[in-house]
């Protein structure tokens, strides 16, 4: 009887690996796609568009609830909803509700996609994507990524990438990781805990595949239970260690995802910090990270952010950004808690 509960213990576990979710955008309860749509139609026909009527609709309705809006769209004005949009709009604002117009991940893939495609790659976008998204995220996103672009994830991240950083991508992109265990084995992590040390700090140079091995196929509680394990063989921490060790877009590679597994919200926020308050605001990286995590985890992104940085992530972005750009950021963060 035991075993029977520990299986379906497991199963339950199983079932439930996907990480929690801490969305600040919730499906709009009083929903009529209908209405909707034809507030955004006459928000593209008035003279100079009505900018605000389109960040009040689509910054406060989840991507299904987008989509219907889109199909009542089609129906009532006869052509295709994201088109307008594209005409009505320019600048900051129209890249927001663009991504919003996509799947979380859609618009995982395309920033992907754009990221290594054209001369040139933007390592930094594919590092953010490729190391902080979840197995089933990186399921979905090859998935999707196949159905946009006609081709394999794999191929196009090892053709565009050298060495062992276009090792380790692949790894993570083969989606190799362990699910969660109801199960802690001490013995596991004790090993791999000695063998991450034994193939960086305690040798000369650095045995890589060890280290992709480890930190792309075993599950993230196991790896926080390891970095942990680690700090009594090792005198660095696993972070210490990754910049003693390797350079370059591996080094942060490894960081990103180490971050992650110890906190991915606070690797967002601190990724939001970094960028409102560099010179030149990184517009970019901001809009990524508030569209791609606004239905998945971004109302815990903004509590460590006040946390770590002792003032809101409204404040923040209220402060470094302006306009119509600013009012839809704010929309998706929702209110500060």
């Amino acid at each position: 009887m035991a075993l029977i509960s520990e299986f379906l213990g497991q199963l339950s576990l199983n079932i439930s690996a996907d990480e929690p979710k801490y969305p600040s955008l919730l499906p709009a309860l009083d929903f009529d796609p209908d209405r909707d749509a034809a507030r955004i139609e006459t928000a593209i026909k008035t003279k100079g568009v009505d900018e605000q009527t389109i960040i009040d609709v689509l910054t406060k309705r989840t991507y299904s609830q987008r989509r219907e809006i889109a199909f009542a769209y089609e129906r009532r004005a006869k052509k295709d909803m994201i088109s307008a949009l594209k005409g009505a709009l320019s600048g900051s604002l129209e890249t927001v509700i663009l991504g919003l117009m996509k799947s979380t991940a859609q618009f995982d893939a395309t920033e992907i996609r754009g990221s290594i495609k054209g001369l040139g790659t933007d390592e930094e976008t594919l590092i953010e994507i490729l190391c902080s998204r979840s197995n089933d995220e990186l399921v979905e996103i090859k998935k999707v990524y196949k159905e946009l672009f006609k081709k394999e994830l794999e191929k196009d991240v090892s053709g565009d990438t050298s060495g062992n950083f276009a090792k380790l991508l692949l790894a993570l992109v083969q989606t190799k990781r362990a699910e969660p265990s109801a199960i802690v084995d001490y013995e596991q992590i004790d090993e791999d805990a000695r063998a991450l040390y034994d193939a960086g700090v305690k040798i000369k140079g650095t045995d890589v595949p060890t280290w992709i091995s480890i930190m792309s196929e075993r599950s993230v509680p196991h790896l926080q239970k390891v970095f942990q394990k680690y700090k009594s063989y090792s005198p660095y921490d696993m972070q210490e260690s990754i910049v003693k060790e390797v350079k370059g877009d591996l080094q942060m590679s490894f960081l990103v995802l180490v971050q992650c597994f110890e906190n991915k919200q606070l690797f967002f926020a601190k990724r939001l910090n970094e960028a409102m308050k560099s010179k030149g605001a990184k517009e970019k990286i901001v809009t990524r990270i508030i569209v791609s995590r606004c239905e998945v985890d971004l109302k815990k992104i903004a509590s460590e952010y006040k946390k770590a940085f002792g003032q809101s992530l409204q404040q923040t972005i209220a402060e470094h950004t302006k306009g119509d750009y600013q009012k839809a950021l704010l929309s998706l963060c929702g209110p500060e808690e």
